[in-house]
Order: C-alpha cells, then structure tokens, then sequence
C-alpha cells in the first residue's frame, strides 16, 4: 500500500478524496491525496443496505468516514468513491447516491465539502476490488472467500462477470462450499459410503468434538450460517496437504470452477494474445495447496501472457482512486 501522509505534511488547501468498501461485515474508508497517498483510515460495521437496511448502511458510512478523518478536522473533500455490496443494478446506483447526497448535505462531519458533481461514483464492490487490486482500470478479479465471483473490464470499458449466484445455486469454489463438500466428505466416510478421509479428524480436532455425530449439535443446533461453516475450509486445505487424496479432489474441483469463472470473463474482454492481469481476492487463495498457482496454469494454456497477482491495494483503495480518475487525475492505468 502507498506511504501514508505524516500529519506534518497535511495540507487544507489540497482536494481531497474519501474511498469507501462497504460489505456485509465491514466498512472500510480512507482519506487520500491526488497521488493517492494515504493520510486516514477508519472502519465501522456492515453496510450492505440489501441486508440491513438503508438507513444503518448510512449510518455505518458516515462512522467510517468519521474515524477516517479524525485527525484531519476540516479535510477538504472534493470526491467520494464507494463501492458497497448488493449493488448491482441501476436502482441500487441511484438509492446509493442519494445516501452520499445525505452523506455532505445533513450529516455533521468535521470536513470541508468541496465535492464536484462528476466526482462521485457509486459501483459494486467488485468494481473497487479490481481497481484496488490491479491499480488498473482494466483486468480481472477472481473473488474466492465466503462466495465466489469473477469480475472484469477491458481497456475500452466493457464489463462481464461470472458467479456470484450466491450458497444456494452458486459460489462454485468458494470457502463455503469447499468446506461443504468436506463435510459431506467426512459424513460419507464415518458412514462407509464414501473412501476413507482424514477429514473426519480435522473436524473433531478442530472442533473439540468427540465423534462425527456431534457436528449435528453444532451445526444445526447451533444455528451455524454461511459464514461460520465457510470458516471450515482451511481444513480440507490442510487435509489435502497432509496428502488427503479426497481433500486434494475437492480442491481440485474448486480450482477447476475458479478457472471456469475467470476463463468466461477474460474470454468475453480479452483476446488470446492480449497481456491483462488476474488478482486473486479472498481467502481461499490463501491455500497451502497453492491455488493461485493452479489457476495460472490453467488461464495461461488460453492466454499466454496473462500474470495472475496478488492484491496491490485493498478495494476502499480502488474506490478512492476511481474518485480521483473521475475528477481527471488519471491516477489508472490502461
């Protein structure tokens, strides 16, 4: 991430942009220059309004900037880029854009509002991801965490996705549905329906259990969502390093889907010979099974030249700077 600014080198007289990632745990804000150098970071919860409503997604914005410009009383803010989950259509720009109109108009923060109308851009946060994750207005994001969704855009501006259906009838290679074929792995196998795994053994060590029946209790009883039984993946990825041969088939099939995604939108945006970079978001990618790398392989059989990276920048970085390319400082390459 860039150099922050030190507070002795801040500055009223400069415009300033806020760049803000709000999803359904958290909301991330930061206070950038015109190069996009850092000088504030703030966090507050979730502010997905598809899930908790419009006004707490407001009003978890409005604490991030908050913390984010605590130390920068009377910022002068010239833009504002937010990229929040669930929005997804037009509708949702346009109920966005009204809570940052909110946002200078009525809320009581310590800035010095100095907004131009065509430096506010309100996207999904996929969006922000790549731009943030590539500095680049053009690439692909593979996003593998809870869910899974493919994202890209081309030099000329045109956008495809892939995924993103969500844990009923989607997410293919996501941590949730990773650690759902391990558990179906290790049910089958305590049963004697399926080959034997270590994975049983994982579950119980990991979760204090002392036979496979107990997972019924935690799970169901216990009311365990999406998140809570997503956080089982690592240890199929830790099963298939120790040379699980049914951990290691359930993380190829992940790869295989992961590829899939990203081989549908790079083949929509970009030609064979083209160069374009792939950044991998989310935790699945950080696998010991090396995932990441697999996906190269397979990506590069179609597009030689394609790098698949790692994030650059986090995505309330990549908001901040469609912010500040929006504003004409053309901050992105191409």
């Amino acid at each position: 991430m860039s150099d922050w600014v030190r507070d002795s080198e801040f500055n009223d007289s400069t415009d300033w942009v806020l760049g803000i990632d709000g999803g359904g745990t958290k909301t991330v804000c930061l206070v950038m220059d015109e190069t996009g150098t850092i000088a504030g970071r703030g966090e507050a919860g979730p502010s997905n309004y598809q899930t908790i409503g419009l006004p707490a997604a407001g009003e978890s914005i409005s604490q991030a900037i908050a913390s984010a410009v605590k130390n920068l009383p009377g910022v002068a803010i010239a833009g504002i880029g937010v990229g929040l989950a669930g929005v997804g259509r037009p509708a949702d720009v346009q109920v966005v854009q009204g809570l940052v109109t909110g946002l200078y108009q009525e809320s009581p923060l310590p800035i010095c509002w100095k907004l131009h109308s065509e430096g506010v851009v309100v996207t999904h946060d996929c969006a922000i991801a790549l731009v943030g994750g590539t500095r680049s207005a053009s690439g692909v994001a593979i996003v593998a965490g809870t869910g899974s969704i493919a994202y890209g855009c081309n030099p000329q501006g045109e956008s495809k996705r892939a995924g993103g259906w969500g844990y009923r009838f989607g997410d293919e290679g996501s941590g949730y549905q990773i650690a759902i074929a391990g558990l179906k792995a290790a049910a089958r196998s305590h049963d004697g329906r399926g080959p034997k795994t270590l994975l049983p053994d994982f579950f119980l060590n990991y979760l204090n259990l002392n036979q496979l029946e107990d997972l019924i209790e935690v799970i169901y009883r216990r009311g365990w969502g999406v998140t809570e039984i997503a956080a089982l993946s690592p240890l199929v990825d830790r099963a298939a390093a120790a040379g699980d041969a049914i951990a290691i088939q359930i993380l190829d099939d992940a790869a295989a889907e992961l590829a899939l995604m990203t081989e549908t939108v790079a083949s929509a945006l970009f030609t064979p010979d083209q160069a374009f970079e792939v950044v991998t978001i989310g935790g699945v990618w950080r696998s010991v099974c090396h995932l990441g790398d697999r996906l190269g392989e397979s990506l590069r059989a179609q597009f030689p030249a394609v790098q698949v990276i790692s994030p650059r920048h986090e995505p309330a970085y990549g908001a901040g700077l469609l912010a500040l390319e929006r504003l004409g400082k053309g901050v992105l390459s191409r």
